[in-house]
């Protein structure tokens, strides 16, 4: 982040909590380049924590906080919409291992502080602002908690989670709120190519451990399948009787599934792969939601991407080559199917800012 927004963010931190001391600015500096503080060993002590702490903090804000760089404190009123401590305590631990910045980072956001204390734009006495920011300096800024003012004022009560995370609540709390209704969910991913398909599931699969997973892509269609009037369908290139005989239906049952996925290489069926249903079950790809299959489904969430992302990132995972056959020939089939079957209307949630 540059001086420049550390500067907006320090006199936004103040406007709207104006019983702040020297050391809660302080403290909003440290997360902005350290974020969590400390490691997380045990999510489970975690999660208590953070169920013992929103029962005695009472009702909570649900608010969510960007700080001066990728982290955001997040109140623990989002517990409200569904989200449960347990599911909270491991992106809380997954945020507390994402890199961060350094000793370096964090003097040049103090520099900022030092001159808006210096300037009046800052209520506090430049001389002691010195002298707090130095003695700090001198024992290695360690991590500070909040002042007794701050606490009395604003009853903080929050986790401070990384980006990745943060963009990812709604849908989390909505898989939170099915887990506790069904035995197992259904959810499908749905977007264009290069959209963060396959990173959300992977990134789901880490937060629910019980959680089978399956590729769209393994069902694209065989050579004798590829018909003028089959690709004449909107999401015709996709071997939808398969994934649903296969794939959904089983699980929808509580069975096992077993698959030949497809080798867009050799463009034949590969050796049978046999997973067992998890509690959570993913179907991530384009096409996964289409009108004949959704009513297996309990969630589906579309990941939006600009065509100038979209791109750059073809060309960077695939090269000029291939990327160009992405461009002429599967991108405007996706496109046909999303907006003749309005895919991210239909779908549960829709994930403007993409997933990478």
């Amino acid at each position: 982040m540059s001086p420049a927004s550390t500067e907006k963010f320090l006199l936004e931190q103040y406007a709207g909590h104006p019983a702040s001391q020297l050391q809660d600015l302080r403290k909003a500096l440290y997360q902005s380049v350290f974020g969590c503080e400390h490691l997380i060993t045990d999510t489970s002590a975690a999660a208590e924590g953070i169920r013992r702490e929103a029962a005695e903090a009472g009702p909570c804000s649900r608010e969510i906080e960007a700080l001066d760089g990728p982290w955001s404190r997040v109140q623990l009123g989002v517990l409200a919409d569904g989200l449960t401590p347990e599911t909270l305590a491991c992106i809380f631990a997954r945020s507390a291992a994402m890199p961060h910045g350094d000793a370096d980072a964090l003097q040049e956001k103090l520099t900022v502080l030092r001159r808006l204390t210096h300037s009046g734009a800052l209520p506090y006495s430049p001389a002691e602002a010195d002298a707090e920011l130095a003695d700090w300096q001198k024992n290695g800024f360690p991590a500070c908690r909040h002042s007794e003012e701050y606490r009395a004022a604003y009853r903080p009560a929050y986790r401070v989670l990384h980006r990745t995370y943060v963009r990812l609540l709604p849908l989390l709390a909505a898989i939170d709120r099915a887990l506790t209704e069904k035995p197992r969910v259904l959810l499908a991913i749905e977007g264009g190519a290069a959209s963060g398909k396959s990173t959300l599931a992977d990134l789901l699969t880490a937060i629910y451990p019980d959680t089978a997973l399956f590729h769209a892509d393994d069902f694209f269609l065989r050579p004798e399948q590829r018909t003028a009037a089959r690709y004449a369908q909107p999401g015709g290139n996709l071997d939808r009787e398969r994934l649903e005989s296969e794939i959904l239906a089983p699980i929808s049952r509580n069975e096992v599934a077993i698959y030949r996925p497809f080798d867009c290489h050799t463009l034949s069926l590969r050796e049978p792969v046999t997973i067992l249903p998890g509690r959570l079950n993913i179907v991530e790809g384009s096409y996964s939601f289409h009108p004949e299959l959704a009513r297996y489904y309990d969630l589906s969430i579309f990941l939006d991407i600009s065509p100038e992302t979209q791109r750059s990132r073809i060309l960077k995972r695939n090269g000029p080559e291939w990327g160009q056959q992405f461009f002429d020939r599967w991108v405007p089939l996706e496109q046909t199917y999303f907006h003749e079957t309005d895919t991210q209307g239909r779908c549960t949630l829709a994930l403007k800012e993409e997933i990478r």
